[in-house]
């Protein structure tokens, strides 16, 4: 079924050609039960890829990826994961399809390569794994700098309206249905940019490499995801300066701990006109 006969708008990811012509969706042969009027017919389903994180020739990190916008996923990842901390420390990207997967190469300055020798971090064989493959405990609470209460007002209702208009912006969940969502959003609720990905943390590291490249103010406006807000979705938006995270689903006990430090305000179940604000760090308490 196209996007258009679903409603949709026209996918960004079918619209862009990133060079590794290896599409996020396919169409495969299946039989739905109990049958249908048209019997056997064909799925789109989502397509799932190793995608090698390599920089300066030395591959640092192997996850399972939507195989789109990945120069975005390259610079988000980089910059959630404190390997660079601004996107002038990665100087170019190339994206290089192989029979195996794909390799998104990475150029970063000296600083950060040295930086990135010293962490030796491994991530291979799951979708957005998380915190797998630190080595150390101590890998896990890497510091994050606590953020100035910032002066910005936000409303309920504009939290709400981002929700409401993200649906028709999830076009490779509306065909597949098997992808999760990240998007900035004004403070007024409008959708800036949208991101998705099959894992929820490479969503938001998409978003957050989409938000860098087009100069959006991380202080300003707030992200909304289509998934729970676990410890680390907190780690990556807070490291890139990110100031209100607000989920459909439930935040983690760490997660919410990790907000009060940084000064990010949380927000859960976000659905049916109503929320659950885990912490305000100012942005509601400033109405």
């Amino acid at each position: 079924m196209s996007a258009q006969a679903l409603g949709i708008d026209a996918p960004e990811q079918f619209c862009e050609d990133d060079g590794t012509d290896w599409p996020a969706q396919s169409l495969r042969s299946a039989l739905r039960v109990p049958a249908s009027a048209h019997g056997a017919g064909l799925e789109w389903v989502a397509e799932e890829v190793p995608v090698a994180m390599v920089y300066n020739g030395i591959s640092h990190a192997v996850m399972l990826a939507s195989p789109a916008d990945l120069e975005d996923f390259g610079l988000g990842f980089s910059l959630a994961e404190g390997i660079v901390t601004r996107a002038s420390e990665l100087y170019d990207t190339e994206v290089h399809r192989h029979e195996a997967g794909i390799e998104v190469h990475m150029r970063i300055s000296a600083r950060a390569f040295e930086a990135l020798k010293s962490r030796r971090r491994s991530l291979t064989g799951r979708t957005g794994c998380g915190l797998c493959g630190v080595d150390s405990l101590r890998q896990v609470a890497r510091p994050v700098a606590a953020m100035a209460r910032g002066t910005q007002h936000l409303t309920e209702a504009a939290i709400h309206r981002a929700f409401s208009q993200l649906s028709r912006r999830q076009t490779l969940h509306a065909l597949t249905g098997a992808v999760h969502a990240a998007a900035w959003a004004t403070a007024r609720g409008d959708l800036l940019c949208v991101r998705e990905d099959l894992g929820r943390h490479n969503a938001l590291d998409k978003l957050i490499g989409a938000a860098a490249l087009d100069d959006i103010d991380p202080s300003q406006g707030f992200v909304i995801v289509t998934s729970r807000a676990s410890y680390e979705m907190v780690l990556k938006l807070a490291s890139f300066g990110g100031t209100v995270l607000a989920a459909i689903s439930a935040p983690t006990g760490l997660a919410i701990d990790l907000a009060a430090r940084t000064g990010m305000t949380l927000c859960g179940f976000v659905r049916d006109a109503r929320m659950v604000i885990y912490n305000d760090a100012g942005p509601f308490r400033n109405q």
